[in-house]
């Protein structure tokens, strides 16, 4: 039987999604349900003086209007507000009290008969407001930003801006050539397909069981109990399938407390989406100003690199992420100063968003080598290569692995980079001018704690099962590929369960950790399911597997085999029919590898061609090469589809993403997905994604690193850089469009 790990392998739940099957957060119908919808807040500071219902429920059908005054009782602490990955800081509690901290902020529900009526009658709300003065601009703020501060938590220990190195301002000083730049990045939305949702069913016990939108149940069912003081055993939480988060469905969103808040006070089960609007309030990539100066001897050595940040966050939470520090992974310079800050506006927390903190900071580091390559009259690709570090200096220890210079090598080759001619402007496709640039991509290899149940049945099946997600990466799919080499069972006969928070401890599905840490996990509990089976063999008359140790065996062709003599084996069936039994079920929890003396890390090479309207300005990608190194490589075939989406939000990022704010207001005025900008099918043409072959067997056993992040890193920073190549005109603000250009 040929190995599914490493081949390109059609989705197990392929099927199960196009014909309709797979259900969704707001898919699962129950009698009697109810349905939700929100009235958000229309000032973003202040608070509220009065709230009138009455119109609404005097609407036939309407059940109830819950507010600040009548909903049950929530926790009055922070603490049973935090969720797994919370930053510091005081979490936002729907309906809590009559506090507005932002423009959007859900402030009531009306329930009622039919979805319908509920959104109708939701216009008849009448609320009074006292206003405060707001800020909603991260320029207006920029003085008053204030320096991220220590950690509170693992998590946010990996993001605190690295130490400084040697003396970087008397090096910049002293360098023969010098860059420096300001790079904005502004706020961009997930805009997931799917709407967020939850449906929660009453039990007539009275406990819940919660379909959500999310990335993380078992996070959602910890912070439901912190809220509503509900044991583990009432709730429960479940998202078989996800169309998409991107980052936004790590922490729980209101949408869930908001339906159980209404379940609870009806003691029915209850139904709560949002429209697209409203999801505008429940997050997002945090606008970010950067400055960034190289300092360089005229050989191209690096010398010095200083990097500020300054990023937005909310009125009552610290969120940030390591924006400032790629460089030391990537370049080497003796001389090196990282300061990240962060603005508090009157806005909603920010939030993870696809490769947080590296699709921002590297955009910018990235454009500042390119511009530093121009100054020395060196080819950008050249350059990088110069100052290519093989240690990480920010923690100053060698990388598990490092291919990047392959990628840089296959990657130039199938561009065709060696044809580049550098000066700008002097490419042509007829009325088009022709830009070439190039970028790279450095994001982390994480894993992370997790448990994994496989039950094995004397019929040669197995159920594999673990609460993580799948988000539409296609976990279903690597978890069964990985549980079928490691079972020596063919594909179909592996089923996996998932998205349950009854299931086997996981954490939330983000960061392009879950991949590794389940498919180890996997390989944990196979070998459980290994050594079981060998002790059965072991008491068969005559075994030919009687000497043996777990170790010198393996499972395969739905035999427990000799990994030295393949014709000493037993078959699975016949191991357990002379054991008697019909099942065995392990259930196992890999932690990390403890690798201190490592870095892990993945790495890409961004190549891109652009071609502008001389005339109209108007910017065309019409080539991508992404070459990526990210370890084993699971599944060629959904891998190329990550890499390949993320290189079309990288040209979203560098051409079209902007949220866009009414500063009076304090109010986003493109909330929906025909006023932000998106690619669609014309702005998308050749994409080409090569995987660099990167064995690494220190990271952990199967030499996985994860791949859903590395893929936009690098993507808007390559396209801005054939766009100057293109035309010589440095834009520094994202997106480019044609009022920035002026050709």
């Amino acid at each position: 039987m040929k190995p599914y790990i490493g081949t390109s392998t059609s989705r197990v739940d392929g099927f199960t999604k196009v014909t309709g099957a797979a259900k969704y957060a707001a898919e699962f119908n129950v009698p009697g349900l109810a349905y939700g919808s929100v009235v958000t807040s229309t000032i973003a500071k202040g608070r509220i003086l009065r709230i009138d219902p009455s119109a609404a429920l005097r609407v036939k059908g309407v059940l109830d209007v819950l507010t600040h005054e009548n909903r049950p009782p929530m926790a009055d602490n922070d603490e049973a507000y935090k969720d797994e990955i919370a930053p510091a800081g005081s979490p936002f509690r729907p309906l809590y009290d009559s506090r507005i901290m932002f423009n959007g902020q859900p402030i009531a529900l009306v329930v009622a008969e039919t979805s319908e009526i509920a959104r109708s009658a939701a216009s008849l709300v009448r609320v009074e407001y006292e206003k405060d003065a707001h800020i909603t601009d991260v320029y207006r703020r920029r003085e008053a930003a204030t320096p991220v501060q220590p950690p509170t938590n693992p998590l946010e220990a990996l993001f605190t801006p690295p130490k400084t190195r040697g003396r970087p301002e008397q090096a910049l000083a002293a360098a023969a050539v010098r860059h420096a730049g300001e790079y904005y990045v502004p706020i961009e939305h997930h805009n997931p397909m799917e709407l967020y949702a939850a449906t929660v069913v009453y039990e007539a016990n009275g406990k819940l069981t919660v379909y959500d939108k999310t990335q993380g149940v078992q996070n959602v069912q910890r912070y439901l109990c912190g809220v509503f003081s509900m044991k583990p055993e009432d709730v429960r939480v479940m998202s078989p399938f996800m169309g998409g988060g991107f980052g936004s469905g790590l922490r729980p969103q209101f949408e869930v407390v908001l339906a159980v808040l209404a379940a609870l006070a009806l003691k029915r089960s209850v139904r709560v989406v949002l429209t697209r609007p409203q999801m505008y309030g429940l997050g997002y990539r945090p606008a970010m100003i950067q400055r960034i100066e190289l300092g360089a001897s005229t050989d191209g050595t690096l010398e010095t690199i200083t990097h500020d940040a300054i990023t937005v966050t909310s009125q009552y939470e610290d969120f940030f992420r390591q924006e400032t520090g790629w460089s030391g992974l990537l370049y080497k310079s003796t001389n090196a100063k990282y300061v990240h800050k962060l603005a508090r506006l009157d806005l909603s927390t920010s939030c993870d968003m696809r490769c947080p903190s590296a699709a921002t900071g590297v955009y910018a580091l990235e454009c500042a080598m390119d511009e530093l390559a121009v100054a020395l009259k060196v080819d950008p690709l050249e350059l990088r290569l110069r100052c290519y570090s093989e240690r990480d200096q920010n923690n100053d220890r060698p990388f598990s692995s490092k291919a990047l210079r392959e990628c840089y090598r296959q990657g130039a080759e199938a561009f065709g980079w060696d044809r580049r001619n550098p000066e700008p402007r002097s490419m042509r496709d007829a009325g088009d001018l022709v830009g070439w640039g190039m970028a790279t991509g450095v994001w982390d290899a994480l894993q992370w704690s997790i448990t994994v149940r496989v039950v094995l049945s004397a019929n040669g099946h197995a159920e594999v099962a673990c609460a993580t997600s799948d988000i539409g990466t296609g976990t279903y799919t690597i978890m069964a590929q990985v549980a079928a080499d490691m079972l020596g069972l063919p594909l179909e006969n592996i089923s996996i369960k998932l998205g349950d928070s009854s299931l086997p401890q996981s954490p939330v599905e983000g960061g392009s950790w879950i991949a590794a840490s389940v498919s180890n996990g996997i390989a944990t509990t196979a070998e459980a399911i290994r050594d079981e089976l060998l002790r059965l063999a072991k008491q068969m008359p005559n075994s030919p597997l009687a000497n043996m140790a777990p170790d010198e065996v393996a499972l395969a062709d739905g035999k427990l085999m000799s990994k030295g003599d393949a014709s000493r084996s037993v078959s699975i069936a016949d191991a357990m029919r002379h054991g008697a039994v019909d099942r065995i079920e392990q259930e196992k929890t890999t932690n990390p590898t403890d690798d201190p003396t490592h870095s892990h890390n993945t790495h890409a090479a961004v190549f891109a061609e652009v071609k502008v309207d001389e005339q109209l300005g108007v910017i065309r990608v019409t080539r991508v090469v992404s070459a990526v190194a990210a370890g084993r490589i699971l599944n060629t075939k959904t891998a190329s589809s990550q890499i390949l989406g993320s290189v079309v939000w990288g040209i979203g990022m560098a051409l079209h993403e902007e949220t866009l704010i009414d500063h009076r207001l304090g109010r986003i005025i493109n909330a929906n997905i025909a006023d932000y900008h998106v690619p669609v099918n014309a702005d998308v043409h050749d994409i080409k994604v090569i995987f660099i072959d990167e064995p690494d067997d220190t990271i952990n056993p199967l030499g996985i690193k994860g791949l859903g992040e590395i893929g936009i890193v690098g993507v808007a920073a390559a396209i801005a850089n054939a766009v100057y190549h293109a035309t010589g005109k440095r834009v520094r603000e994202l997106p480019i469009t044609l009022d920035k250009l002026r050709l």
